[in-house]
């Protein structure tokens, strides 16, 4: 598994041919980034637009985002682990800090007074408890198994990755293996699990300076093992569009980006999330089928990634994943990066195990890295702190595991 987040070899990719022509590498992208614009557009105008177009606007700019700095929260925890560089997680650092400060202001504005009953609109709030502990381990260990998170197996199907749509296959039957299993956990734990906002424990302030504090305290050991930095770049390697479209992007800027869209989209339309739609569609046809329960305790009272039934054929959530797969896909494009492999039956085996982990633990914990830890901690709320210390420790123990057995590499 490289560090540049290939979660396994191709069986087959063809080389890029050394005189592909400006045409063939700009020409599809831009058509897929006029096609998006003009759908945005077009959306704007239809019921439900207010929501709809600037969705599929933010979800085009994640996805781009995240494929030109190959943001994923998995493979730059295990650039650390395998190859001890911090790079990546410090991207990861760099995107809460920048999304703390972000919602901050937001928050501010909407409700100056924090410390009331009510909780900040749609904030991706949960409860904290043991239930939210195994969940985050769940995802941990279903990232390491399929080697990636929810949101990098989406840009990854825009670059042709094999693993990729089995990934998410098993992922949709993780959730409905989650909401098979809600009830139970449900009222033996998560219904008295206390729901956690630190904002109205130390004020907008407090907050802040609490969650920049911690993650300063992350980011330090992680300067000190920073590489030097290599020779200088040869000249004509400063060219402005190759650096934007062909070159990776530094992690740290990428991760400022990301903190930067979460704020923008949580104050436009909501708070980043990417398995809305995947739970959604996956309980409505489950619950089709006669496979879950009549009812589902308490589910749709929480904050999160809400998984309600799906009765629009377009919703805000499902244009922008579609905004963020095709806009990976241009940007793989342009970059020369689109490589798609015949999948093997090693990429189906590991995409639907650790996808069914994926879905499960993202059903059950109310979101993935993207929608609990990702917009939970910029929000405030303590669920993203513990699904995410859970989450990395699932992660590490299973890719320890797996490389012992030489299961995973």
């Amino acid at each position: 598994m490289a560090g540049d987040g290939a979660p396994l070899p191709h069986a087959w990719a063809p080389a890029t041919p050394a005189w592909r022509t400006a045409t063939q590498h700009w020409g599809l992208p831009l058509v897929i980034a006029l096609g998006l614009a003009g759908t945005a557009w077009w959306l704007s105008g239809q019921p439900g637009g207010a929501r709809l177009a600037p969705s599929l606007t933010f979800g085009a700019l994640f996805g781009f985002v995240l494929q030109r700095s190959r943001f994923c929260f998995y493979c730059q925890w295990r650039d650390l682990l395998v190859d001890g560089d911090p790079r990546g997680l410090l991207g990861i650092l760099a995107a809460l800090a920048a999304g703390l400060a972000g919602y901050a202001i937001v928050l501010g504005a909407w409700m100056p007074d924090p410390s009331g009953a009510r909780l900040p609109p749609d904030a991706h709030i949960g409860p904290v408890g043991p239930v939210l502990v195994l969940a985050g381990a769940v995802f941990g260990a279903g990232m390491a198994v399929s080697g990636s998170c929810i949101s990098a197996h989406l840009y990854r199907l825009g670059e042709g990755a094999p693993i990729a749509p089995f990934a998410l296959l098993g992922t949709a039957m993780g959730f409905v293996l989650g909401f098979a299993t809600w009830n139970p956990l449900y009222l033996a734990s998560v219904s008295e699990a206390p729901v956690i906002w630190l904002p109205r424990h130390l004020g907008y302030a407090g907050s802040l300076v609490l969650g920049l504090a911690v993650l300063a305290a992350l980011a330090w050991p992680l300067l000190k093992r920073l590489p030097r930095p290599g020779p200088l770049e040869p000249r004509g390697a400063n060219d402005p569009l190759r650096a934007v479209f062909a070159g990776r992007w530094p992690v740290w800027l990428g991760g400022i980006a990301v903190g930067a869209i979460g704020t923008f989209a949580y104050l436009r339309t909501g708070p980043l999330g990417v398995t809305a739609e995947i739970g959604g569609r996956a309980r409505q046809a489950a619950g089709a089928a006669g496979l879950l329960p009549a009812r589902l305790e308490g589910l749709d009272a929480f904050r999160g990634c809400a998984t309600a039934l799906r009765d629009a054929v377009l919703t805000p959530n499902g244009v922008f994943v579609a905004g963020l797969v095709l806009a990976s896909f241009a940007a793989a494009l342009a970059a020369g990066q689109f490589r798609p492999a015949r999948p093997r039956l090693t990429h189906a085996a590991r995409g639907l195990l650790g996808g069914v982990l994926l879905g499960w633990g993202a059903m059950t914990g109310l979101g993935c890295s993207v929608g609990t830890l990702l917009s939970g901690i910029m929000a405030g709320a303590l669920s993203g702190w513990v699904f995410g210390i859970a989450m990395f420790a699932g992660a590490a123990c299973t890719l320890w595991l797996g490389r012992r057995a030489g299961l995973l590499a």
